[in-house]
């Protein structure tokens, strides 16, 4: 795969479709690798007439990591957070918002359709209201606010994915499968082969939790984001599962309230993931958002 640099870092990134299409670029979640955005799902974006691009966040699979900030204490930030204490971290949201738009620099793609899930949804929040000159429409999915009033997620799924993993490749996967299955979406069948490859490729591709662990940091510090996604003004689709047990559907719909003109998709029984079967529906509603965005554009 490719990368470039920018933002001062390398950025690992691998594209769909036809370049002269317009741009959607897909943000990974916390310490998810491009891999999150599986090929066969980009494909299907790319097949609605997208250019699409994948590509891994700083700290993550091949790009640039950060070593020489050390592995944080996540277990005290997320106590000091929930104190109302400053969180003290490598690098902010605003930083991996800016990588995004460096990204975009480097491919000479002066506007793109933005889109994040989970943390990258958070980051793809980031980079509407701090770029919005360089977004064509945001899509957030299972992502929030920052918003600390609203409810958390099941104690058991937050410490799942919060247990540091073990280093031996298949104890790897094993601990991460357990991990899928916390926050795998109840009303859709476990995908026990696809979640087997993913980590296994994922393992193999770059091994590396304390990047993760640093991102953990980014998000913490950054708090409460509520003032900031009101002043977002692109064209705006939330896409939240019903059964989310890490990120609650309720900080879905706070925020589609919180950024102007937001429209709010709830699929049914889907948890912190994408599972196959919510694909045709997660697709077309973004294919069909990013072509509403675009006549607005024009």
């Amino acid at each position: 795969m490719p990368n470039v640099t920018a933002n001062g870092i390398q950025i690992e990134y691998d594209t769909f479709g036809d370049s002269s299409f317009p741009a959607l670029l897909l943000i990974a979640g916390n310490g998810a690798q491009l891999l999150f955005w599986d090929a066969e799902f980009c494909e299907l974006l790319a097949k609605t007439g997208l250019f699409v691009i994948r590509f891994d966040n700083r700290d993550a699979g091949l790009s640039t990591k950060f070593d020489d900030a050390g592995v944080p204490d996540i277990m005290a930030a997320i106590r000091a957070a929930m104190e109302g204490k400053n969180v003290t971290a490598a690098y902010s949201l605003d930083d991996m918002a800016d990588d995004c738009v460096g990204l975009l620099d480097a491919l000479c793609i002066e506007k793109a359709h933005i889109c994040g899930a989970s943390m990258g949804g958070m980051i793809a929040q980031v980079v509407a209201y701090r770029h919005p000159q360089r977004v064509l429409s945001l899509t957030s999915v299972m992502s929030n606010t920052g918003n600390p009033d609203l409810p958390q997620g099941q104690p058991e799924a937050i410490a799942a994915v919060v247990a540091p993993p073990p280093t031996e490749r298949k104890a790897y996967i094993e601990h991460n499968m357990n991990v899928w299955r916390k926050i795998w979406s109840p009303g859709f069948p476990f995908e026990e082969n696809r979640a087997w490859t993913y980590l296994e490729k994922s393992y193999d591709r770059s091994y590396y939790p304390q990047g993760m662990a640093r991102q953990n940091m980014a998000i913490l510090s950054r708090g409460d984001r509520t003032a900031s996604l009101s002043s977002i003004k692109a064209p705006t689709l939330v896409i939240h599962g019903s059964g989310d047990p890490l990120i609650p559907v309720e900080a879905g719909k706070d925020t589609a309230r919180v950024i102007p003109g937001a429209n709010l998709l709830i699929i049914d029984g889907m948890g912190h993931d994408l599972p196959k079967g919510a694909w045709p529906k997660i697709v077309t509603a973004i294919s069909r958002h990013i072509k509403q965005a675009n006549t607005i554009q024009q």
